[in-house]
């Protein structure tokens, strides 16, 4: 997970004092009796680089094309440094947005391709190609403005339509899946090339992605939308490690999650009751005895052995799968209760003989390791 100078440095949505830069107010979008956006509100601060994540349906590019003025909302507001957004053509906004197709001119050539929109807009001529070489070098395509769009990889037409969005200087940049077309490893490269040039530029970005790792990857803050609706904002810390429902452990990441009810609590240590045994956690107020609640616990919080393990909570099991990774091995164990579990453990320098499958084995972690989620 990487840090960002903005989320390092001030953290303006924990402190209370800056004045939101995007501002949407109970805005919902209806497709007939279909709520495709469901009464959202959102604050996004100045800087930010803000990811909207959530699986295919839920609504974050048809919130995103609401911010653009490509769609219009049903009710509610959007607010754009400090201006109200109602009634504004989309090429009156302060915005710019990419999309996933990249839709480069394909007969045009790179240094054509960024400086198109200011050309239309009537910028001289000498001033766009002056600002358009200023781009090819902060996405690192010096030599390539004579190319077409053909005789790049995806990588670079990426990084090209990046370029003709920025260069007409919008104050919010808003990007729909903009890696979804490359491949895992040049994905995983360009996320990065991606912060370092939002953070040289300062502008504010918007960018929507149905992949979690992406999201916890790029962004300052996460907002996870589910039906319509955001169901949590955070940090990417904060929605891995505290997620508020059982939805969002569930989709942020690798976790398991037991069904229980509440038995007993005492002042350090909550007893819960599920199809596995009595799992203990640290209390959590408000929780009444017999309530209904699940349980997470990420797969790299337990310990896996042979042996018994000394641990607040402690489970026997058999592997049924194991799938090595290099510096770590996903093993799947079988509880006798016939829930399948998914525990990582790191692989160690020269361990020649690791666990396997159809082996016993124990798994154990703490109190401070189970996420209690009330919903």
């Amino acid at each position: 997970m990487t840090e960002h100078k903005l989320a390092a440095e001030v953290k303006p949505w924990r402190e209370g004092r800056d004045k939101p830069f995007v501002r949407i107010k109970g805005i919902t979008k209806m497709f007939g009796d279909l709520a495709a956006v469901d009464d959202v509100s959102l604050d996004v601060y100045q800087g930010e680089l803000f990811c909207l994540l959530g699986g295919s349906g839920c609504g974050k590019s048809t919130l995103l094309r609401m911010l653009a003025g490509f769609e219009t909302q049903t009710s509610g507001r959007i607010e754009i440094d400090g201006q109200d957004m109602t009634g504004i053509a989309a090429n009156l906004r302060p915005t710019n947005m990419m999309f996933q197709s990249y839709a480069l001119f394909p007969h045009m050539s790179v240094e054509k391709n960024i400086a198109y929109g200011l050309l239309r807009e009537g910028v001289p001529k000498g001033e766009a190609m002056s600002r358009t070489a200023d781009m090819l070098s902060l996405v690192k395509l010096d030599g390539f403005a004579s190319r077409k769009p053909h005789q790049l990889s995806g990588g670079q037409q990426q990084r090209v339509a990046l370029a003709r969005s920025l260069i007409k200087q919008p104050k919010l940049l808003l990007l729909d899946e903009p890696l979804g077309a490359l491949d895992k490893k040049l994905r995983e490269e360009t996320q990065f090339e991606l912060i370092r040039i939002q953070e040289d530029l300062g502008v504010t970005f918007i960018v929507v992605t149905h992949d979690q790792e992406e999201a916890m990857t790029l962004s300052t803050r996460i907002g996870v939308m589910d039906a319509g609706k955001i169901v949590q904002v955070g940090e990417p810390r904060e929605i891995y490690e505290t997620p508020n429902s059982k939805y969002v452990a569930d989709f942020i990441g690798s976790v398991n999650i037991f069904d229980g009810e509440v038995d007993a609590a005492a002042p350090d240590l909550m007893r819960v009751n599920t199809a596995e045994g009595a799992i203990m956690c640290e209390p959590v107020a408000g929780l009444t005895a017999k309530q209904k609640l699940h349980i997470a616990v990420r797969p790299e919080r337990m310990q896996l052995s042979r042996t018994p393990i000394e641990a607040t909570n402690t489970m026997r099991g058999m592997v049924t799968e194991v799938a090595y990774m290099g510096n770590l091995s996903v093993y799947r164990v079988q509880l006798a209760g016939g829930q399948c579990l998914k525990v990582t453990a790191a692989n160690g320098l020269h361990d020649e003989n690791p666990i396997s499958w159809d082996e016993e084995v124990h798994i154990g972690w703490s109190a401070a390791a189970s996420t209690v989620l009330a919903q």
